[in-house]
């Protein structure tokens, strides 16, 4: 046992020995943020925000250059807003944006506790640690090289880091700002998370995903009603029957496929990487294969299938008042992705269509969620994207990718500044354990991924 822990105390000490001290400096701020609950409803953004702004006046930020703003009403959603001026008034500012809250974490649920930086096997663990404070202690460690180097950038560089991505029930901290303070954000583009590399599960690199556009979320609810009764005297018409006929109705619901000019150039180019069966799929699809056989290979994959329609699926169902009585009321939550091509009030038809009219379908409010509108594939984006890609990471192609999910990004490109999903962070194809327990991110991948988006960020602003 003694051997053991002396192997395991010298691994530790070569990692150490290994860390940069610009690394070290770096892990400090992930750690700070990490070990800040942002979550909703006891945690609190703006105890995060004043940190980070506390490190930015530590490397020379002024007043104007660095601020915390908080919603009116909402003392723990505060946000930071940072800036620095570029030399070229002609050029459009470029916008650094991510959010700082987090999914909620039950200590109970946890091995360990959620809100600590954990380094084990690896990997960083913690609530967070993917989704998403990885990429905001980057901006904001960026802005403290770039400071501290003396950086003078072509263009302005801002940074937002915002609550409210996660908690719905939250004031949304980008939507304010383009309310209430659109100068701190206005940008020719803006760079997001959504984006982020891809291994082969034991650590080795295949591809970087640059997120161009996402899909929306819409939220329905279906309710089946009854006069109910005696459970000692079944009727053929009942609640919870009739709700699950219209959820399997639904389940059987398929939505169109739709090519556009992300998602089509994704399977081009991930077929030869993917290989094999599914690999000749795709790139039979991408060609303009309309083969059956073609189609059920590729959508097989229920991630391919995401990024090619919409689809709606329930996540919640509550039914009956009474273990002996017969159900007055059953209800399901049906969550909707919509592609950024389709149309909220299209797919609620479909569903009206596929269910019997005795079911009740309500639009749930979405408190005004803009729906994503899908940046251009623009080459000033993903050129530099490459380029920084073959130096930082030789052989490693980046793919433009329809993200399945939904970011801030949403009311960005609503306001008309496009916004993109950067890679740079690889993650494994089981999801990192994002939103559950355990979240992790491989240290190294942390670590590569910092270099790679400071190069990117120096090579979108130019100047020297």
């Amino acid at each position: 046992m003694r051997v053991l822990a002396i192997a395991a105390a010298l691994t530790a000490s070569q990692a150490e020995a290994q860390t940069r001290p610009d690394q070290a400096a770096f892990r400090e701020i992930f750690r700070e943020l990490v070990e800040i609950d942002t979550s909703s409803p006891n945690g609190n953004c703006t105890t995060a925000a004043e940190r980070m702004l506390a490190r930015l006046r530590s490397a020379g930020f002024g007043e104007a250059q660095a601020e915390v703003f908080v919603p009116p009403s909402r003392p723990r959603d505060g946000g930071l807003i940072a800036r620095i001026d570029g030399s070229d008034p002609k050029a459009r500012p470029m916008l650094l944006v991510d959010h700082i809250d987090v999914v909620a974490a039950k200590r109970e649920d946890w091995p360990r506790d959620p809100f600590i930086l954990g380094e084990e096997g690896g990997y960083f663990i913690g609530r967070g640690v993917i989704d998403d404070k990885a990429l905001s202690a980057i901006w904001i460690d960026s802005l403290v090289r770039m400071k501290l180097e003396g950086f003078q950038p072509r263009r302005t560089i801002k940074v937002a880091l915002t609550c409210g991505e996660e908690s719905g029930e939250a004031v949304n901290g980008v939507d304010w700002l383009l309310k209430y303070r659109r100068e701190a954000v206005d940008a020719g583009f803006a760079l997001n998370e959504g984006g982020h590399g891809m291994t082969d599960g034991q650590g080795k690199p295949i591809a970087l995903y640059l997120a161009v556009g996402e899909k929306h979320s819409q939220s329905f609810t279906i309710e089946a009603r009854n006069s109910g009764g005696h459970s000692s005297r079944p009727r053929p018409d009942n609640a919870i029957y009739d709700l699950a006929d219209a959820l399997t109705a639904i389940r059987s619901l398929s939505f169109p496929i739709r090519l556009n000019a992300t998602n089509s150039g994704y399977f081009t180019r991930m077929a030869s990487i993917i290989g094999g069966d599914m690999g000749a799929a795709m790139a039979s699809f991408s060609a303009g294969s309309t083969d059956p056989a073609v189609i059920a290979k590729v959508t097989s994959d229920i991630t391919y299938n995401a990024m090619l329609r919409t689809t709606c699926v329930p996540t919640m169902v509550e039914a009956g008042h009474a273990i002996n009585a017969l159900p007055q009321r059953a209800r399901a939550t049906i969550q909707c992705r919509l592609l950024p091509a389709d149309k909220v009030q299209d797919v609620e038809a479909q569903l009206r269509a596929a269910i019997k009219p005795a079911i009740n379908l309500t639009r749930d409010d979405n408190k005004g969620d803009a729906i994503a509108v899908p940046p251009p594939l623009d080459p000033a984006i993903l050129g530099p994207a490459e380029d920084v890609a073959r130096a930082k990471f030789p052989g490693i192609p980046v793919i433009p990718t329809l993200l399945t999910a939904g970011t801030d990004g949403r009311y960005l490109s609503a306001a008309g500044i496009a916004t993109y999903g950067v890679p740079g962070i690889f993650l494994d194809p089981d999801g990192n354990g994002a939103h559950g327990v355990n979240e992790r991110v491989r240290v190294r991948s942390v670590y590569e991924g910092r270099d790679y988006l400071y190069a990117l960020i120096k090579r979108y602003a130019g100047g020297r």
